[in-house]
Protein backbone atom coordinates (compact mmCIF):
# COMPACT_ATOMS: atom_id res chain seq x y z
CA UNK A 1 0.00 0.00 0.00
CA UNK A 2 1.18 3.54 -1.08
CA UNK A 3 1.06 6.08 1.60
CA UNK A 4 0.90 9.67 0.60
CA UNK A 5 3.18 10.71 3.69
CA UNK A 6 7.04 10.11 3.30
CA UNK A 7 9.55 9.99 6.08
CA UNK A 8 11.76 12.99 5.91
CA UNK A 9 14.07 12.19 9.13
CA UNK A 10 14.84 9.08 11.46
CA UNK A 11 17.10 10.11 14.18
CA UNK A 12 16.95 11.64 17.85
CA UNK A 13 13.69 12.87 20.16
CA UNK A 14 15.36 16.20 20.42
CA UNK A 15 16.56 16.51 16.54
CA UNK A 16 13.12 15.31 14.84
CA UNK A 17 11.12 17.71 17.59
CA UNK A 18 13.62 20.80 15.85
CA UNK A 19 12.45 19.85 12.71
CA UNK A 20 9.21 19.53 13.80
CA UNK A 21 8.92 22.80 15.11
CA UNK A 22 10.41 24.34 12.28
CA UNK A 23 8.41 22.59 9.91
CA UNK A 24 5.38 23.67 12.35
CA UNK A 25 6.97 27.56 11.69
CA UNK A 26 6.13 27.23 7.71
CA UNK A 27 2.73 25.81 7.98
CA UNK A 28 3.59 22.30 7.33
CA UNK A 29 2.42 19.62 9.40
CA UNK A 30 4.29 16.99 10.12
CA UNK A 31 3.45 13.77 11.62
CA UNK A 32 5.83 12.00 14.06
CA UNK A 33 6.39 8.11 14.69
CA UNK A 34 8.36 6.72 17.57
CA UNK A 35 7.84 3.00 17.64
CA UNK A 36 9.75 2.68 20.81
CA UNK A 37 6.81 4.42 22.88
CA UNK A 38 4.29 2.32 20.32
CA UNK A 39 6.02 -0.45 21.63
CA UNK A 40 6.20 0.23 25.06
CA UNK A 41 2.60 1.23 25.39
CA UNK A 42 1.58 -2.17 23.92
CA UNK A 43 3.66 -3.84 26.03
CA UNK A 44 7.06 -5.35 24.42
CA UNK A 45 9.90 -3.18 23.05
CA UNK A 46 11.02 -2.48 19.39
CA UNK A 47 13.66 -0.67 17.16
CA UNK A 48 16.26 2.13 19.05
CA UNK A 49 15.14 3.91 21.84
CA UNK A 50 14.51 7.57 21.84
CA UNK A 51 14.94 7.53 17.48
CA UNK A 52 11.82 9.05 16.09
CA UNK A 53 10.75 9.14 12.38
CA UNK A 54 8.57 12.35 11.09
CA UNK A 55 6.97 11.94 8.16
CA UNK A 56 5.44 15.05 5.84
CA UNK A 57 2.45 15.02 3.13
CA UNK A 58 4.13 14.30 0.25
CA UNK A 59 2.20 17.46 -1.54
CA UNK A 60 4.50 19.12 0.87
CA UNK A 61 7.76 17.37 0.87
CA UNK A 62 9.23 20.00 -1.63
CA UNK A 63 8.46 22.86 0.26
CA UNK A 64 9.53 20.55 3.54
CA UNK A 65 13.21 19.03 2.53
CA UNK A 66 15.14 22.02 2.56
CA UNK A 67 14.38 22.74 5.61
CA UNK A 68 15.12 19.11 7.38
CA UNK A 69 18.65 19.02 5.12
CA UNK A 70 19.60 22.82 6.92
CA UNK A 71 18.87 20.88 10.29
CA UNK A 72 20.39 18.48 9.99
CA UNK A 73 23.56 19.61 8.08
CA UNK A 74 23.87 22.18 11.37
CA UNK A 75 24.23 19.26 13.60
CA UNK A 76 26.95 17.86 11.45
CA UNK A 77 28.91 21.41 11.52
Amino acid sequence: MDSEYKKVFTGSFIVAQLIVDKLKAVDITAIVKDETESGRLAGFGSSVPGYQDVYVHQDELENAMPIVNDVTSELDN
